[in-house]
């Protein structure tokens, strides 16, 4: 069991109140822990629910805000959004690393600070406010965790490049440092899908994947951006002008 004042600090930080706190233990609950204490549930189902609700609720978002905007440019700032690291960035903000049921080798691989278990571990989390609270619980949670990686993504034209965006920011924060892309493709010549990362400050910040090498490199971008959203010493992103056209669209 995790102690209860641990779980009460970690439902402040949430701004929700478990009605069922067993459901936030579960989402705590990684399978390592569970190859050592048989019988225990894992958090993957909630995980698998979470990842539903937090695309439903950033899409509805997107869609309703911006009516104005085609699939095309929604769908990168979506992906940007939901993407792995940000949710990882999201999840450390709430320290959520800490409050994790791991194995003891979890534990000792350094796991409370590895960015595949905090983004998975807060999908749950979502999931679990869905299953406790219902979805007007879920869509304030999630649209209060992201609201300033929407501010970043909603400011500017619909056809923002988000590959300059990026290197202003990268500019502002590490001087002389770029952004720079690894895209890797699979499939048939006449068919290929395109999936690109991106790291600024020598550390991976984004990945996005596309129908062309340029899509999959603007919708890295866009995560990039909504990651380092939540960082303090990222810039207004107001005082950025480029309109340029580029963004492509790109599924999440």
């Amino acid at each position: 069991m995790i102690a209860t004042s641990d779980l009460d600090l970690l439902t402040t930080r949430l701004g929700h109140r478990f009605e069922r706190v067993e459901l936030l233990e579960l989402a705590l609950t990684h399978r390592s822990f569970c190859a050592e204490n048989p019988g225990t549930e894992s958090n993957e189902r909630l995980e698998f629910l979470g990842d539903a609700v937090l695309g439903m609720v950033v899409t509805e978002h997107l869609y309703t805000a911006h009516p104005e905007r085609s699939e095309g440019t929604l769908a990168p700032m979506r992906a940007a959004v939901v993407s792995a690291v940000t949710l990882a960035e999201v999840a450390a903000e709430l320290d959520l690393g800490a409050h994790l049921r791991l194995g003891k080798g979890e534990r000792s691989a350094g796991g409370r600070d590895k960015g595949s278990i905090l983004s998975d571990a807060m999908e749950a989390v979502i999931g679990a406010v869905y299953l406790d609270g219902g979805w007007a619980a879920a869509r304030a949670l999630v649209l209060g965790l992201m609201e300033p990686r929407l501010a970043v993504l909603e400011i500017g034209s619909p056809h923002r490049d988000h590959k300059t965006h990026l290197q202003e920011l990268a500019a502002r924060r590490f001087g002389s440092d770029v952004p720079q892309y690894r895209v890797d493709s699979t499939g048939p010549d006449h068919a290929k899908h395109f999936h690109a990362t991106v790291h600024v400050g020598g550390a991976p910040r984004g990945t996005g994947e596309g129908r062309s090498k340029k899509q999959a490199e603007q919708a890295a971008a866009a995560a990039a951006i909504a990651a380092m959203a939540g960082e303090a010493d990222v810039p207004d992103p107001s005082t950025t002008h480029d309109d340029t056209e580029g963004v492509g669209s790109t599924d999440a």
